[in-house]
C-alpha cells in the first residue's frame, strides 16, 4: 500500500442558508486502503461523500484525486477519473436485467454513446465487462433475471457489479449494509474485503455497522457536529475517549 493519498479532501467545508453542514475536513486516503467513516447521525457523513463525489459544490477548501483538483469538475468526470461511488438506497434499473444493468454501467465509463448503432468494438468490451464483474460479485447465473427481482443484499452486490465495470480506482460505498437482512452480511463484507485485497481497489466507505467497520477497515475516520474528530487505526479510535464522549448514548 502506497503512502500517497490517492484521495483527500484539504479544509473541505459546506455551507447552506448559514448553517455549517461540513467544517473544515481534511482527510487523506492512501492509495490500496480502505478507510470507514463513522460518527453519529447527522454528523455530515453522506455530505461528505456528496461534496467527494461532486454531487455537491464545497463553500470551501478542495478535493484532490491522485494529486489533481477536481473541486470543480462534475460527477462523471470524476467517475472517468477513476472514482466510482454506490448509494445508501439501492440505485439500480428494476426493469432491466443484471446483465444489462451492467452493461450500461461498463457503456457509460467507457464513454460510447447510448444509442442503438454503436461501435462493435465497445459494445463488445462492455459486454465483457459485465460478464466479468457478475461473476467477480457471484451474480453468475443470475444475468438474465430483472434487478427488481433480486434480494436487497443481492441488489447490493449488483451494485458493486456496476461499480467494478468501470474498473474505478477509488470506490466510495455508502452504507453498502443498509436494508441488509443480518444473515447477508458476512458474504457481502468478505465480497468487499476480496475487492479490496484482491483487485487492489482503495475504498473509502460509511458504515453504522460496528464490527462490519473494525472487521474491514485499516482506519477509521470518526465525524461529529460536520467535523473530523479522529483518524486512526480501529483499536486506537475504540479506545479513544474523545470519540467515545461524541457517541454518548450510541454503541461504538
Amino acid at each position: 500500500m502506497s503512502a500517497s493519498p490517492i484521495l483527500a479532501t484539504r479544509n473541505l467545508g459546506l455551507d447552506i442558508g448559514g448553517a455549517t453542514i461540513v467544517a473544515d475536513v481534511g482527510l487523506e486516503v492512501r492509495e490500496g486502503e480502505l478507510l470507514a467513516v463513522i460518527g453519529p447521525n447527522g454528523a455530515g457523513k453522506t455530505t461528505l461523500f456528496n461534496l467527494v463525489s461532486g454531487l455537491h459544490r464545497p463553500t470551501s477548501g478542495s478535493v484532490e484525486l491522485d494529486g489533481v483538483d477536481v473541486t470543480d469538475q462534475p460527477p462523471f468526470r470524476r467517475a472517468r477519473a477513476g472514482l466510482g461511488r454506490t448509494f445508501q438506497v439501492s440505485n439500480v434499473f428494476p426493469v432491466l436485467t443484471v446483465h444489462e444493468n451492467v452493461r450500461l454501467a461498463a457503456e457509460a465509463a467507457i464513454g460510447g454513446t447510448m444509442r442503438i448503432w454503436r461501435r462493435a468494438t465497445a459494445v463488445s468490451e462492455a459486454v465483457e465487462r459485465a460478464t466479468w464483474a457478475i461473476g467477480r460479485v457471484g451474480l453468475a447465473g443470475r444475468d438474465a433475471w430483472p434487478a427488481g427481482l433480486l434480494s436487497h443484499g443481492d441488489k447490493r452486490k449488483l451494485e458493486l457489479a456496476m461499480l467494478l465495470a468501470g474498473r474505478p480506482r477509488v470506490l466510495l460505498l455508502d452504507e453498502p449494509m443498509a436494508g441488509v437482512s443480518m444473515e447477508d452480511v458476512p458474504e457481502l463484507v468478505e465480497l468487499i474485503r476480496s475487492v479490496h485485497v484482491e483487485e487492489g481497489k482503495t475504498v473509502l466507505m460509511v458504515e453504522h455497522h460496528m464490527e462490519v467497520v473494525t472487521g474491514l477497515a485499516q482506519r477509521i475516520a470518526v465525524m461529529h457536529h460536520g467535523r473530523l474528530l479522529a483518524v486512526d487505526t480501529p483499536d486506537a479510535i475504540m479506545a479513544n475517549e474523545t470519540v467515545r464522549q461524541a457517541y454518548l448514548g450510541e454503541e461504538l
